[in-house]
């Protein structure tokens, strides 16, 4: 009855909100939910499904929904009306990937409206593995196949090119030496030499390929010890318990790990190889356990039909390390070596040469092989094994740091390609793919095959059993009319939405922020500036002041010693005119000519107070002259005139206008001449 009337006040467009939840706090999780939910809702209860089941047209329901709805003898769709295939009505399959993807949406809006911090979990660390494999507790068998990984011994990120050397060797100090082996896959992989414990090549498709073990799963595998012949992965049918299938079942291509491989040998890449017991094919390989054999360089790579029939990828691998080879007797390592002549590159298609020159490369000066390009730079951290303070470390997980339309995007990824679906199919085994990818696995199959027995004599004409790529389903009859699952693509697309603007917003926010930043850079700077700019300008002031006060003291002194000449002249001046106007009126008595006729005995005194003129004027010039040179600058030259005095003739005769000078000058007021000549007057 409950979700009956919750189905009526939803139809009728009122209700509460859908999931059960009322409103509150969620932001980006509670968008992402309300958009799965408009999208993935079950047709019956109107709810997000609780163990979804998605029909081959691309509908969605609760697994008692679904359970109910085939239990009254339906067998269409409760949509659209399209036949359900009997296998799904009998044995029904959860989409594990929209299962995923709700709880996901719910997790983040719970986590988004708790007020405490989002869980997290801790994880082993490289310090705290034992120094071997070890077996869990949850293993129900003992063995290497159910064992743990133990401590990582080297500090190289697992994605390192090249040989290890001693530099990242903490526990030994020597690297990986050439030779070296181990016990198992398990031991060599914690000294880094090749990290998957299975599988045969260690590298990323769009990176290149770091290691490789020659283990003999492929027999189509040539080893000839400086060189070999090596067979990419896939191929084979896998799934289930299938894990040691030898049988090869379609084409291998140049995708993934084949990918890896192909990206070295264009970029010249060294590559470790380790070989292991398991090749008995092979006259290098040891006799126990897992050997370094040390670095190899991809030189060619093609595709070529193999033994079983299958197209099969290969790869000429060339020894070029300095360190001998173990079945070697050599004291040097490997020189440059002509490539050998392969056969089989006559009927070989993709073929891929190196171009340009490798980054790994022998030099003649050095009679050495290194790094002539710089390898890539690594995209993974190394653990150096630091404990700091020895409390095991809470790891957040990655997916975290993500958003919420991401991480969903993360997991609607076909099952193929590994990225996310464009036009996805989902079949009746609950697997989701691109067209184009589930298109290609089965291309150039026919559904009906036409048999005859030998030529003879047809056969009735047989079913072509048609596998899902993620499990023994037979898909043939959906591969008939595929359908896209339209709910599904429309949540890829919104959530692709979301995700971009979401990116344009960051980097407009980045933006911002490095503009702030700048703007706050040059603000610092102009203050960094205005203290200087400052303190130049009072240096300036201080200088002009002192050199005006240095100009004011010379102009003062220049002007006090102007004044002083021109008193000197003035007292000159009068005492002149004084004893001219005294000469005239001596002139016009009769006793002062009777006297001067009689002798110079009045020229005496008056010689001696010239002398004494003449000392006094020398005595202020020279004191001007010492006050002038003692200052620290040299003031303006003030041109004084002095007092011209007309020298005495050779005879010793006076000229009129001498005497009338030297009467002047001696014309005093302490003078006795002075004296008699006012008693006189």
């Amino acid at each position: 009855m409950e979700k009956a009337k919750r189905r009526q006040r939803l139809l009728s467009g009122g209700g509460d909100e859908i999931g059960g939840d009322g409103g509150g706090g969620g932001g980006g999780g509670s968008d992402v939910l309300k958009l799965l939910s408009g999208s993935f809702n079950c047709s019956f209860c109107m709810q997000l499904p609780d163990r979804p089941v998605t029909t081959p047209c691309g509908h969605n329901f609760c697994l008692k929904c679904f359970e109910k709805w085939v239990g009254q003898g339906k067998r269409t769709c409760a949509i659209c009306r399209t036949s359900i295939p009997p296998k799904m009505a009998s044995n029904p399959r959860i989409n594990s990937s929209l299962v995923i993807a709700i709880r996901m949406a719910k997790m983040t809006k719970s986590n988004s409206g708790a007020s405490g911090p989002s869980k997290a979990y801790i994880s082993v660390l490289n310090q705290n593995k034992p120094d071997k494999a070890y077996t869990t507790e949850r293993a129900k068998k003992t063995g290497k196949a159910n064992a743990c990984s133990g401590k990582i011994f080297v500090t190289v990120p697992p994605d390192h090119f090249g040989p290890i050397t001693a530099e990242n060797d903490p526990e030994r100090g020597m690297g990986v030496q050439v030779g070296e082996t181990w016990e198992d896959r398990m031991e060599c992989r914690q000294w880094g030499a090749h990290l998957p414990h299975v599988a045969g090549i260690c590298g990323q498709s769009d990176y290149g390929a770091q290691s490789v073990a020659l283990s003999g799963g492929y027999e189509d595998d040539e080893d000839h010890g400086e060189w070999f012949l090596y067979t990419g992965s896939g191929g084979r049918d896998l799934s289930g318990n299938k894990r040691t299938n030898k049988t090869q079942s379609f084409d291998q291509k140049f995708d993934k790990s084949n990918e890896a491989l192909r990206v070295s040998c264009k970029k010249g890449y060294p590559v470790r190889v380790v070989r292991s017991h398991k090749e008995k094919r092979s006259a290098y390989a040891p006799e126990a356990g897992v050997r370094y054999d040390g670095v190899y360089r991809i030189e060619k790579c093609w595709r070529k039909p193999g033994i079983q029939g299958f197209k099969v990828c290969r790869y000429l691998f060339v020894r070029c390390d300095n360190d001998p080879a173990p079945w070697t007797s050599d004291e040097t390592g490997d020189r440059p070596r002509p490539l050998p002549v392969i056969k089989e590159l006559k009927e070989a298609t993709d073929v891929t040469d190196r171009k340009g020159p490798p980054s790994w490369d022998y030099d003649e000066e050095k009679a050495s092989w290194l790094w002539k390009i710089p390898p890539p730079n690594s995209r993974r951290q190394a653990d150096t094994g630091d404990v700091g303070d020895g409390k095991p470390r809470v790891v957040r997980r990655k997916t975290q740091m993500m958003s919420v339309s991401e991480r969903l995007l993360k997991e609607f990824c076909c099952l193929i390609c590994k990225k996310v679906m464009n036009e996805p199919l989902t079949t009746p085994c609950a697997h989701n793919f691109c067209k184009s990818c589930l298109q290609d696995t089965f291309a150039g199959q026919t559904f009906i095959k036409e048999r005859n027995c030998e030529g003879r004599r047809t056969l009735r004409a047989q079913k072509n059993i048609m596998k899902c790529p993620s499990c023994t389903n037979d898909i043939s009859e959906y591969l008939q009319n595929p359908q896209v699952n339209r709910e599904l693509m429309s949540v890829i697309e919104s959530l692709q939405r979301q995700t971009k603007e979401m990116e344009e917003n960051s980097a407009s926010e980045e933006e911002m922020l490095k503009t702030d930043e700048k703007t706050d850079d040059v603000k610092e700077e102009n203050d960094d500036v205005k203290p200087e700019t400052e303190v130049k300008d009072m240096d300036c002031e201080t200088d002009d002041s002192a050199n005006e006060a240095v100009k004011d003291t010379e102009k003062n002194e220049a002007v006090k010693d102007t004044e002083k000449d021109e008193a000197v002249k003035e007292i000159a001046q009068t005492e002149a005119v004084k004893v001219n106007d005294k000469n005239e009126a001596a002139a016009k008595s009769p006793k002062v000519n009777k006297k001067r006729k009689a002798g110079s005995t009045d020229n005496a005194p008056n010689k001696k107070l010239h002398e004494e003129t003449d000392t006094l004027m020398g005595d202020d010039v020279n004191d001007t002259a010492i006050d002038i040179n003692g200052t620290s600058v040299q003031p303006e030259s003030v041109d004084i005139e002095e007092p011209k005095v007309n020298k005495a003739p050779k005879g010793g005769k006076k000229t009129t206008k001498q005497k009338n000078e030297v009467d002047a000058k001696s014309a005093t007021p302490s003078s006795p001449a002075s004296r008699t000549r006012s008693k006189m007057t």
